[in-house]
């Protein structure tokens, strides 16, 4: 039985070709303005504000901007086409992100250079997103060299932009897959969301990236709750840990005026296994034939060796933010509140989780109903010792 992908629903009316044009003459675009997260913003000193138990904010992340907003339609995004209202006053991951020139972020960048991770440039689906991610690379590059990531719409790239991509400065690639499965994708991203991406498409990008970036440079993001099952998560994160390619987890967070504004979030129960068996077979070595499915597909049962699970939550690595890495190997895109809102759960932690997290963490994830021990014979690594789970 397969998990079902939320029926596409009408956001509102279409932007007319006169809204599209007063958009225009109100918009800053790129490459000489760029939207920068309000996390990124605060930590750059552009922005007032205070963070959330000291979380933080190790990667800057930018945001090409046109009038138009993106001209891919995707049923979750809060950039969709076919979301009403002024394209840059969208939120995205349901954060704000207020539009600054260009030359002024790469200027700050350098001015807190010791404190920023990483930079990271994100395209939307527009045919002028190829040549201004070049430019903006080229601006922060000439000014410091805070390591950049570029993440691509991989709709509009081939290999010689992908080369180009990285003669401009970035090492890193991170290519916004989002869907688990090829059935999501269509209906979340390709014809399904009369969108224009394309499952193949994205994954000869990806392949591509790998080759020319090298191994775990490239990476997919990837979203818990647009209708896949867990089955196809764990078979996504397997050909990931294969090829070498990184996958960044997000947590899905409806957007008001997409086309799954009412769609509810995954239970906090499902998101916590998922985190926890990625975090076991990417990092312990834990093959995905010790994870068992019900008929739905939801993880029934993870045989892996007890001591190796607790050591593992007491960690609380499992349940920190994926991202991309600063010059220290240590996680820089730690997305502060990206996923949910100050005052809710966690979904992801952007810095390590206290004990007292871990403890609530314990009570999300009710593992003692899904755990097991090996089966006689069955390969299991990196067997630690730690305080239960």
């Amino acid at each position: 039985m397969e998990a079902s992908v939320p029926s596409r629903l009408v956001a509102g009316p279409r932007k007319t070709r006169l809204e599209i044009a007063h958009h225009a003459a109100e918009t800053l675009p790129s490459p000489d303005h760029v939207r920068i997260s309000v996390a990124a913003a605060m930590a750059l000193g552009l922005k007032p504000g205070r963070f959330f138990r000291g979380a933080g904010c190790g990667c800057v992340n930018l945001l090409l901007s046109y009038p138009e907003g993106c001209y891919a339609n995707c049923t979750y995004c809060g950039l969709a086409r076919e979301r009403p209202g002024l394209a840059q006053d969208n939120t995205f991951i349901r954060v704000g992100w207020p539009v600054y020139p260009t030359d002024q972020v790469a200027e700050a960048v350098a001015a807190h250079e010791d404190a920023v991770g990483r930079v990271c440039i994100a395209q939307v689906q527009d045919r002028r997103a190829y040549p201004d991610l070049l430019d903006v690379s080229r601006r922060v590059r000439r000014r410091s060299a805070v390591p950049i990531s570029a993440l691509v719409s991989a709709t509009l790239l081939d290999e010689d932009k992908l080369l180009a991509i990285r003669e401009a400065g970035a090492d890193i690639v991170g290519v916004g897959l989002d869907a688990a499965s090829e059935r999501v994708f269509d209906a979340t991203r390709g014809r399904g969301a009369r969108g224009p991406h394309s499952w193949a498409q994205h994954w000869e990008i990806i392949r591509l990236a790998r080759r020319h970036f090298g191994p775990l440079r490239v990476n997919c993001h990837v979203i818990v709750g647009l209708g896949e099952t867990d089955r196809e998560l764990v078979e996504l994160f397997d050909r990931c840990r294969q090829e070498q390619i990184a996958a960044y987890l997000f947590s899905f967070n409806p957007e008001p005026g997409t086309a799954m504004a009412a769609t509810p979030r995954a239970p906090i129960v499902r998101l916590r296994r998922i985190q926890l068996v990625k975090h076991l077979m990417e990092v312990e070595g834990l093959p995905a034939s010790a994870v068992d499915f019900d008929e739905a597909g939801a993880i029934a049962a993870v045989r892996a060796p007890r001591p190796l699970v607790d050591a593992s939550v007491a960690s609380g690595a499992p349940f920190m933010t994926n991202g991309c890495p600063d010059r220290a190997g240590r996680v820089a895109c730690n997305r502060p509140f990206g996923s949910y809102r100050p005052g809710e759960e966690f979904r992801d932690y952007p810095f390590p989780p206290t004990a007292a997290d871990v403890e609530t963490i314990r009570g999300q994830a009710a593992l003692p109903a899904i755990l097991a021990p090996p089966e006689a014979g069955e390969a299991t690594t990196g067997v630690r010792s730690g305080p239960s789970a």
